[in-house]
């Protein structure tokens, strides 16, 4: 199974470790040349703006879009706003394929990044540890996106929508690989 890791910026590399621990070939995609022969893709968190723009620049918006259409895709916190439809501005490229809206930095800045364990049953029994650093939330889920996870007051922090999974937290700053391992789940159809 061969996974892109989107490497303009961000927690990449934490998502390849997690990748080949699992077994999976990884590629840091950088051009859209990259996306050739990738069964899904991880776009990793970092700074959205910044992703954007990035992807702009080496001309990947279009190429991404096009791969994310039909392949397995997971946007981990910035990964999770460029995969939106909906993010409130629209001064910032994303991809706009998943029809969820989200509040950027919704739980404030940098020194407001916490951790709490979540129930995700379609990950398992144990609680996720989840790590969220300057992280999104899901405002609105909106027809054919499943609900994930929640925090207790009711937040909206994991969502999949067929083929594309979005996740406001960090899983690969965690030693848990299994939402690593549900994503490959994912491009092998199960």
């Amino acid at each position: 199974m061969n996974v892109g890791v989107l490497a303009l910026q961000g927690a990449f590399i934490e998502h390849e470790k997690k990748l080949r621990a699992l077994g999976a070939e990884v590629v840091e995609v950088r051009l859209p040349a990259d996306l050739y022969g990738l069964d899904g893709l991880i776009i990793p968190g970092g700074e959205s703006t910044t992703i954007g723009k990035l992807a702009v620049q080496f001309g990947l918006i279009e190429p991404l879009r096009e791969f994310a259409r039909t392949k397995p895709t997971w946007g981990t916190c910035a990964g999770m706003i460029f995969l939106a439809k909906d993010i409130g501005i629209d001064r910032q490229p994303i991809l706009g394929l998943m029809d969820i809206q989200v509040n950027r930095n919704a739980f404030g800045r940098q020194v407001d990044s916490f951790e709490v364990d979540l129930a995700i049953p379609d990950v398992g029994e144990v609680p996720f540890h989840a790590v969220f650093i300057r992280a999104p939330v899901v405002t609105e889920a909106r027809k054919g996106v499943q609900v994930l996870a929640q925090l207790e007051d009711g937040r909206i922090v994991a969502v999949r929508q067929e083929h594309l999974l979005a996740t406001a937290f960090h899983p690969e700053l965690t030693d848990d690989v299994r939402f690593h391992a549900y994503f490959l789940k994912m491009i092998a159809g199960k």
